[in-house]
């Protein structure tokens, strides 16, 4: 239930500022689509949508969506993607990790300070075993491990950690 509570708050952070009544909240049980605004209704202009488009596309974006006031604005994919693809999220994925990688120390479940070896066993890079003890889980969520990762995003063997 706790971690419910945490990341409950973590979604409706920077809310409070303009008040949280007007934001609209989507379904977590599917029972209906997320809510959209018409972007032309609320004084968005066809020609700078479609250049954006444009631009988001000729850079390799792979999905794109605006929110105002939690309804869907825009929504895009490009470039082969869908809503249902698989993509790698990095920065998203890094602070909601630390986020509850937070919430698990706050709970006493694990310290940031521990070797990643406690949870990953040793092996999990290249790195010998001496090497591979002294990183800790800090330096995963500050990207201070000292190794680097291969192009195959999804390559979890321990020779694609160097």
């Amino acid at each position: 239930m706790a971690m419910k509570r945490h990341l409950l708050f973590f979604l409706m952070f920077g809310l409070f500022a303009q008040g949280w009544a007007q934001y609209y909240y989507p379904p977590t049980d599917g029972s209906e689509e997320w809510e959209t605004l018409e972007p032309l209704s609320i004084g968005f202009c066809q020609e700078k949508i479609d250049s954006l488009y444009s631009f988001l596309e000729s850079t390799n974006t792979r999905g794109f969506i605006l929110l105002k006031e939690g309804r869907i604005i825009l929504e895009e994919y490009f470039n082969g993607h869908t809503q249902d693809s698989f993509w790698y999220w990095a920065s998203a994925g890094k602070s909601l990790t630390a986020y509850m990688m937070g919430i698990a120390q706050s709970e006493g479940l694990l310290d940031i300070e521990q070797p990643s070896s406690d949870f990953l066993g040793l092996g999990w890079t290249v790195e010998p075993p001496e090497k591979e003890i002294l990183i800790n889980l800090r330096h995963h969520l500050s990207m201070t491990t000292g190794i680097a990762d291969n192009d195959d995003l999804s390559c979890l063997q321990p020779e694609c950690l160097e």
